[in-house]
């Protein structure tokens, strides 16, 4: 007959202790996206245009909630072309965190989205990822007659790049996850 000692139970628990310490429960952190304290929208024209460069901007330095955030808008020249350039920050930090730096190495999983309630107001893609999607830090802007609105500027986390209309900056079908969008107003003269 087999007689459970002290010494059998604390061999079982050691060999059950050893067991259960080997098993790896590292907790999943999960992919934090990055904040957005500042939006600038730098506009040149083109040679033949004549007028300035434009900056629309959006600042929240103290992000969701809190204060309101400063909105600059601008004035563009009607029936005009524009290059755009989209600088993204974190102004929270010190120094500033420069978020397009990210944006670029991970161009596969981003997309800007561009919607205007300026009649006549279009935004076309100049920069693609490696695969030949769309990213939208650089752009030409187009205007048309004079009008005013609103310029809606989105940036998309792991969008659905191939799904329809996406590729033509057509935000219905791309998914992903919503990393900012900002309202600027825009009169075009």
């Amino acid at each position: 007959m087999y007689r459970f000692t002290s010494i059998s139970a604390i061999l079982l628990a050691s060999f059950t202790l050893i067991l259960t310490s080997c098993d790896k429960d590292d907790p999943i952190i999960p992919n934090e996206e990055e904040l957005i304290t500042t939006v600038n929208y730098t506009l040149t024209p083109t040679p033949d245009n004549g007028s300035g460069v434009v900056v629309l901007s959006f600042i929240d330095l103290d992000g969701d909630g809190g204060n309101d955030p400063v909105i600059v808008g601008g004035t563009l020249q009607a029936n005009s072309q524009y290059t755009g350039s989209l600088e993204l920050l974190n102004e929270a930090e010190s120094p500033a965190e420069n978020i397009t730096e990210e944006i670029q190495e991970e161009d596969e999983d981003h997309q800007f989205f561009f919607e205007s309630t300026v009649e006549g107001l279009q935004v076309s893609y100049s920069d693609m990822d490696d695969d030949g999607k769309p990213v939208g830090l650089s752009t030409v802007l187009t205007t048309g007659a004079p009008a005013s609105g609103v310029l809606t500027i989105i940036l998309k986390h792991e969008p659905m790049k191939s799904a329809a209309g996406v590729a033509d900056g057509d935000v219905t079908n791309a998914q992903g996850e919503t990393d900012i969008q900002v309202n600027i107003p825009v009169d075009v003269q």
